[in-house]
């Protein structure tokens, strides 16, 4: 995993690190596979801490997200399961708890790569 430089990535780094005393490849492969969605991340289940994590992180997740569209990957709900058309700047709850969840395992898979 490279060192975090930037907030998210520290958000990141530590929750790896908080995986340690588990089993620490397992925890990567299952975040990975299943996502936040899945309750592995704590602090990333319950919709206030989501939507406050999206909020602190908001700049670097969009960055993420103008990433996905300079390679050609569409618009959030071309790839965020259960994204609400109607609210495209993530006004509401629900689709900042999908930025924050993406923004966490994006920024995971790019940090293990």
């Amino acid at each position: 995993m490279t060192d975090p430089t930037t907030p998210l990535q520290t958000a990141v780094h530590n929750w790896y690190q908080s995986q340690v005393e588990d089993d620490y490849t397992t925890a990567i492969d299952d975040l990975l596979q299943n996502g936040c969605q899945s309750g592995m991340v704590s602090d990333l289940i319950y919709y206030t801490d989501t939507t406050a994590f999206f909020q602190k992180h908001e700049e670097e997740i969009y960055e993420i997200l103008r990433d996905y569209a300079d390679e050609g990957l569409g618009y959030p709900e071309d790839y965020l399961r259960g994204w609400d058309k109607s609210d495209p700047f993530a006004k509401d709850t629900n689709n900042q708890n999908l930025l924050a969840w993406f923004g966490f395992e994006e920024t995971a898979r790019r940090m293990h790569e």
